[in-house]
């Protein structure tokens, strides 16, 4: 006696897809995979900023229930927020991750940089960062830049090779046409990786709301006491203050994106949720960087001339 068995195929009205939010999620997880497969040392730059955060928690899915294979750098200017730092040294904990620590003050202690008269170490980080990366032979390096957030920074590809001196030529880098990723790399060179360069700071902010992801009270409104400085709502710390004409008062602000503390301004906000944060992203129409970090404002090209000497 011979039996059949129908298969019934329920009808839909359109082809499954992924959500954006998924697509992005899928792509990143796609790009963790294929460095672990290529290169020899990778290592994540965390910061405890929000887009570190994001990719860290993406190579935590990519590998997961395995650890992640790589370790963390941060490249610490002495002028960072307690509360990223805090955060930072917590997650770092939590996750059972190696953290190498990059200190600009290390540097300036042993004559090797100087102090800029404004203040701001967001500049001196490029020296630590590579001398980082050249003598413990990290050959693949993620970061959390995004296309969306400066001119020069959308002009990355996915892989961005960097010579033995740690610079970016955009004449050498290379198409990436249908998620295909060259990380051939010559003796010294290596590659910097951007998961995110997809994403946009509002793709970002729905997916920790989606996620459930926790981030440090900075990025959320709270009364702190600030002074105003071209333009931007500056905290005073150990780089110094206010000066004479600037007078500090409590405001109720958030930060939008978090760096060195000389060159980081907060917005005037009452978004204490995620929601609202998010409902405040999606009607802005400045970038975070462009918005609230002083070093960016330096010059027309301040970016793209760091990024040629070897910042990210």
């Amino acid at each position: 006696m011979t039996t059949t068995v129908a298969h019934v195929h329920e009808e839909t009205d359109a082809p499954y897809a992924l959500s954006h939010l998924d697509a992005l999620e899928s792509e990143a997880v796609h790009i963790f995979r294929e460095v672990a497969g290529e290169f020899e040392k990778p290592v994540i730059l965390f910061s405890g900023g929000k887009d570190s955060i994001v990719m860290l928690h993406l190579a935590l899915k990519a590998f997961a229930p395995a650890p992640v294979p790589f370790s963390l750098l941060h490249v610490d200017t002495g002028h960072n927020f307690p509360e990223v730092l805090e955060y930072r040294d917590r997650t770092v904990a939590k996750h059972g991750l190696r953290l190498h620590v990059a200190s600009v003050q290390d540097y300036i202690d042993a004559g090797k940089l100087r102090e800029r008269p404004d203040g701001t170490r967001n500049p001196l980080q490029t020296v630590p960062l590579t001398e980082a990366i050249q003598s413990l032979k990290f050959d693949a390096v993620f970061g959390g830049g995004r296309r969306d957030e400066e001119k020069a920074r959308a002009k990355e590809r996915v892989f961005s090779l960097r010579d033995e001196f740690s610079q970016w030529d955009p004449r050498r880098q290379r198409p990436e046409l249908w998620q295909l990723y060259n990380g051939r790399h010559a003796p010294g060179e290596h590659v910097r990786v951007f998961p995110l360069s997809n994403w946009t700071e509002l793709d970002v902010w729905q997916y920790i709301a989606r996620e459930g992801i926790e981030l440090p009270e900075i990025y959320f409104a709270h009364e702190r006491e600030v002074f105003k400085r071209n333009g931007m709502w500056l905290t005073a710390g150990e780089w110094g203050g206010a000066k004479e004409g600037e007078t500090p008062e409590t405001r109720l602000v958030r930060y939008r994106t978090v760096g060195d503390m000389s060159c980081t301004g907060a917005v005037d906000s009452d978004a204490v949720t995620l929601d609202a944060v998010i409902a405040e992203i999606a009607v802005s129409r400045l970038t975070e960087r462009g918005a609230t970090r002083a070093d960016d404002k330096m010059s027309e090209a301040a970016m793209e001339d760091r990024k040629r000497e070897g910042y990210f």
